[in-house]
């Protein structure tokens, strides 16, 4: 079932909770498998470590999440559902690398443009946008 959601997909928002290190580590897991899933070296994929609203419980530090999303290409955000912080900016960055990839297949390329993924907008109080 997994398998065909990844399949159908055209882009995904890989999530995980700052508070737990265990979720940060099983990130890069579903990320292969959609790469594999899909056989694309590149997809559209936003990086976003939730609930930094709970600072004081933070297990996965931003600088180490920033350097995964910069060696993945991909957009980060660290958000809070709860708080109802970047949560609707990650949705929205998500559409424009699908767009992105989208126009990069319309011009006779295979997958991704290649090009540095899009960022979102300003920052907000509590948890970083990069």
């Amino acid at each position: 079932m997994r398998d065909q959601y990844m399949r159908t997909g055209q882009g995904f928002i890989l999530t995980y909770a700052i508070t737990s290190r265990q979720s940060y580590d099983e990130v890069n897991q579903f990320r292969e498998q959609i790469l594999r899933v899909k056989d694309a070296d590149r997809v559209p994929i936003v990086l976003c470590g939730n609930k930094c609203d709970l600072e004081d419980e933070r297990q996965v530090t931003t600088a180490e999440a920033q350097a995964l999303a910069k060696q993945w290409q991909v957009p980060f955000y660290e958000t809070s559902a709860l708080a109802r912080i970047n949560v609707e900016e990650a949705f929205f960055d998500l559409v424009r690398e699908i767009r992105k990839d989208l126009g990069a297949g319309a011009a006779g390329k295979p997958g991704a443009s290649g090009r540095k993924p899009a960022r979102g907008g300003g920052r907000r109080t509590g948890c970083n946008l990069l």
